[in-house]
């Protein structure tokens, strides 16, 4: 008797705080401009453990890693509370316990986040723990019904099947009720979310512009286009919840050691944007081979024009953009003033920034890892020391001077297993801001055989390579490696992604026959 009333009191609890949290995200998911409860716990979690957690989780789940941070968060809640009201003696009062420790860790959370509806934070979570408790002490009378004093505790068979009948019917109704309202909810957001915001203002006519590239290898099947779309662009950064940001009361300011402090609105930046540059950008967290990386056509302000018109003081080795949801990225003032693209961009491949790539301006700088660089949903430019300002990732482990590694991926033969006969191997190299001169292959060991490039003339962005190969019976190993305009050859020791970029050539194990 005791182990069934175990169970079925663990159970209680996993059902209560399910509906706990389904009723909690619900109504916080009301406003789309905020996070939602568990979105504010992830987003809080990510900023203690980023240092140790990000990179297991981009290997692990790629771009849905934050889908899988949210999956978590609610099973560790929902396993958390099964374990508290397992016992049938101290179920109801180590169940509330949890529940009060939660909602306070929750709200805390909440709070903190740069971007939190207040308010409706406090609503969503007090009516997400009224429902739970009131859900788990009716669960627990229906379980274990009153008796007297002088009456044993056991249930009639007829008593005992009415009750789980009861039970089921209740528990049942409060995973449909609340399967249904979070779906709801879910759905309603992400539309929201995904809808992108009514922009009046178009987009200028360009006054410079990266030359027009003759000669892609696009036609060879299986290559990575030149051209990244919007819909294909990766997406890695800390924001659980894309912030939606109002176009017609967003400014952007640049201000810290300047001499006149700006203050741009969105119309401004767009009548300003007329440069429009081709730029490969990448995350610090691409493997070697790996498909964190994309090419776009960016268009925008040159950033050296806007720290022309504040007059940069002397002294301000770095330049700060802080992002509407409070991240931080820093990179050298020089980065910005030594010829290389560097953009407050407003548009990608020749549309209006989508919301999940910084709407409705960002940072793109030619030649350094995003995460120093690429400041999405842009809000300000600050201009400080070198040492005065750390950004997000520096202080959790991550190098602060980062340029992109030079490295190149294998994208055909894309299947393990070909058959003999002439074949394609290619691919994509990069060293963006320096350029590619070479591509080498070498299959087996064997010597190094240069490959046939695309269009490089932009040293801004990737570059495609190709090699006719005549494909022989039985297993082999394609190699691949660049070497840059500045004559530097690929570093091939194998370095995992931290503290500063992936390093080692890829290689791709084929078999044919």
């Amino acid at each position: 008797m005791a182990s069934k009333h175990r169970s079925q009191h663990g159970i209680a609890g996993a059902i209560a705080a399910c509906t706990a949290l389904g009723v909690a995200e619900s109504l916080s998911a009301i406003d789309s401009t905020s996070p939602t409860i568990v979105e504010a716990a992830g987003l809080t979690f990510i900023d203690r453990f980023a240092a140790t957690l990000k990179d297991v989780a981009v290997a692990v789940f790629g771009t849905h890693h934050k889908s899988a941070l949210i999956i978590g968060t609610w099973l560790v809640i929902i396993g958390l509370a099964t374990a508290a009201s397992s016992s049938p003696k101290r179920s109801r009062r180590n169940f509330t316990l949890l529940v009060a420790v939660i909602g306070v860790v929750g709200l805390a959370a909440f709070l903190t986040r740069p971007l939190s509806n207040a308010p409706l934070g406090v609503i969503a979570i007090t009516a997400g723990l009224v429902t739970g408790l009131v859900l788990h002490r009716h669960l627990l009378r229906i379980t274990t019904p009153a008796t007297s004093d002088k009456e044993p505790s056991f249930e009639r068979p007829g008593e005992a099947l009415g009750n789980r009948r009861q039970f089921m019917l209740v528990a049942g109704s409060a995973i449909a009720g609340t399967a249904g309202a979070t779906a709801l909810a879910t759905t309603v957001r992400r539309r929201s979310l995904n809808s992108e915001p009514a922009v009046t203002a178009p987009l200028p006519t360009p006054s410079t512009s990266t030359p027009p590239i003759e000669n892609t290898l696009d036609g060879i099947d299986g290559i990575t286009p030149f051209i990244t779309p919007n819909s294909d662009f990766y997406r890695i950064d800390t924001a659980l919840v894309i912030p939606k940001v109002d176009p017609s009361t967003w400014s952007l300011t640049i201000d810290g050691m300047v001499d006149r402090p700006q203050t741009l609105t969105y119309q401004d930046l767009i009548e300003a944007s007329t440069e429009v540059e081709t730029v490969t950008i990448a995350c610090v967290s691409n493997e070697v081979g790996g498909n964190l990386v994309g090419n776009a056509t960016w268009q925008g302000v040159r950033l050296a024009d806007v720290l022309d018109r504040a007059g940069i003081q002397q002294g301000a080795s770095q330049i700060v953009g802080h992002s509407v949801d409070g991240f931080t990225a820093g990179m050298p003032t020089a980065t910005a003033l030594d010829g290389r693209v560097a953009l407050i961009a407003t548009a990608m491949n020749g549309t209006p920034l989508p919301q999940r790539h910084g709407f409705p301006a960002r940072l793109i700088v030619s030649g350094l890892f995003g995460y120093v660089s690429a400041t999405k949903w842009l809000s300000r430019i600050e201009l400080t020391t070198w040492e005065a300002t750390d950004g997000y990732w520096i202080p959790r482990g991550w190098s602060k001077e980062a340029p992109v590694k030079l490295t190149s991926r294998i994208d055909v033969p894309q299947r393990s297993s070909i058959s003999a006969g002439v074949t394609p191997i290619a691919g994509i190299a990069l060293s963006p801001s320096i350029g590619i001169s070479r591509v080498e292959v070498s299959i087996n060991d064997g010597p190094w055989q240069s490959a046939e490039l695309g269009d490089h003339s932009n040293d801004n962005t990737w570059v495609q390579w190709h090699l006719p190969w005549h494909a022989t019976n039985g297993d082999h190993i394609i190699r691949v490696r660049a070497i840059d305009n500045d004559g530097n050859a690929q570093d091939e020791t194998p370095r995992s992604v931290a503290p500063d970029g992936a390093t080692g050539y890829h290689r791709r194990r084929v078999t044919v026959g």
